[in-house]
């Protein structure tokens, strides 16, 4: 399975990879080992999530990779004196309590320690109030996307949506919009060198040198044999493939926002904030899908950090720019000054909507259409194509797989939705069927 990077996640470590390898304090060097952390804290009933993961280059190669940081310990500090425990749901993903949220007004400090003993600290963050997005409306276009975030093919189209919203004349506000996608997922495993199976597959155990034998204790996991070179082994297949699995139950694919969008008041204040662009969602699918739309409050030091990187990451000028350098964010290592951390722990209060887009006035082929060596008709291969760069490929019923399971549900079976940040077998609110 693959480590998703979610929104933020994403553009912090992608970030990495075209940052300047001359740095000067506060400009990270970022070109051999840099720890990238995103949370942020809000006041709606949802998982509070902070994620921490490594970007590393390898010193042979220099290709770049992201790293999840596990067994970390992660706690919250509220008012400075509440201390909150994280748990870590999956790898490098820490989770607040179920029934936390912030509140306006309170003071938030985030602080973890590595498996290694080294110890983190954020700069305590106030939360600011923000006001509430007034409407939401969408516009098709084949040139949605900008040319930074454009597809395969330099496909670039999709919805852009707007927002109106009136601006509080009593304070100074700074804004950040972002948004949460929801696509219907009709394939929920793929298998490399080996098949998704139900229940367990017992070690050492065959029949008639061509199957192996299925137990009866729930398993929902890809099996890969082990060769043993056994004789009643049956024969181990040679060459690469995958093979891919469809849900069993309704799923949904959770995809989200990475472009950076800020906004400062200064020249607003106390007005209608009107048709701001606030999200590019790209025509993935021609079924409908549903899109969240969050208006979130910042800091005036937050807002400086991510409207710097904004400006490097969203509006350069080509190869006639100086290379970006990552901004160092408001997180240090407690024993060692040095060492640069990218990434900014914020507390932001939260104005969402969520908007049904129906699709139905698009113009021209979905991107999961524009596969230029082969199109399918298997239900939700658009989206399939548009998430892998591949078609979806089924375990045949005949000819045989390359694997073949003796007992257990009929083959080929189909897969779980497993719940995680990018996948969920739980109807979103606001879907229509």
């Amino acid at each position: 399975m693959r480590f998703f990077l979610s929104g933020l996640s994403f553009l912090l470590t992608t970030f990495l990879l075209i940052s300047c390898v001359d740095s000067f304090d506060p400009i990270i060097n970022a070109t051999v080992n840099t720890l990238v952390v995103d949370g942020t804290i809000t006041n709606l009933p949802e998982p509070q999530l902070i994620r921490i993961n490594r970007s590393k280059a390898d010193p042979l190669t220099g290709r770049f990779g992201a790293i999840p940081i596990t067994k970390a310990t992660v706690e919250v500090v509220v008012d400075s004196t509440q201390v909150i425990a994280c748990h870590e749901t999956e790898d490098g993903t820490y989770q607040l309590p179920s029934d936390f949220k912030g509140q306006i007004g309170h003071s938030y400090q985030m602080r973890f320690t590595l498996s290694d003993g080294t110890q983190y600290r954020s700069t305590p963050q106030v939360m600011q109030s923000v006001p509430p997005i007034r409407s939401v409306s969408a516009r098709f276009s084949d040139t949605a996307l900008p040319v930074w975030q454009q597809l395969a093919g330099e496909y670039r189209a999709g919805h852009t949506l707007f927002i109106d919203t009136q601006d509080p004349a009593n304070q100074h506000n700074y804004y950040r919009w972002e948004w949460k996608l929801w696509e219907s997922q009709a394939w929920c495993r793929s298998c490399q060198q080996g098949v998704y199976a139900v229940n367990n597959i017992p070690a050492h155990s065959y029949k008639d040198r061509t199957f192996y034998v299925s137990g009866n204790d729930p398993y929902e996991n890809c099996f890969v044999p082990i060769n043993y070179l056994e004789p009643a082994q049956p024969p181990f297949p040679s060459g690469l493939y995958v093979y891919d699995y469809p849900c069993r139950t309704q799923c949904w694919e959770i995809l989200y926002s990475y472009a950076l969008n800020v906004f400062d008041d200064q020249y607003t204040n106390g007005s209608l904030i009107q048709h701001r662009e606030v999200a590019q969602i790209p025509y993935y699918d021609s079924l409908s899908c549903l899109v969240e739309v969050r208006q979130l409050s910042l800091t005036q030091q937050a807002h400086a950090y991510f409207q710097q990187f904004q400006a490097q990451t969203q509006t350069t000028n080509g190869l006639s720019d100086s290379p970006p350098s990552a901004p160092v964010g408001n997180i240090w290592n407690v024993s060692d000054s040095r060492e640069h951390v990218v990434g900014y722990f914020t507390a932001s209060a939260a104005s969402t909507v969520r908007y049904w887009i129906d699709r139905k006035d698009v113009i021209g082929l979905p991107y999961g259409e524009t596969d230029p060596e082969q199109t399918t008709r298997l239900p939700g291969a658009q989206l399939f194509y548009s998430l892998n760069q591949r078609q979806p490929s089924p375990e045949p019923i005949y000819p045989y797989p390359n694997i073949r399971i003796w007992g257990g549900p009929p083959r080929p079976v189909t897969a779980i939705c497993v719940t995680s940040t990018s996948r969920t077998p739980m109807k979103p609110d606001g879907w229509r069927d």
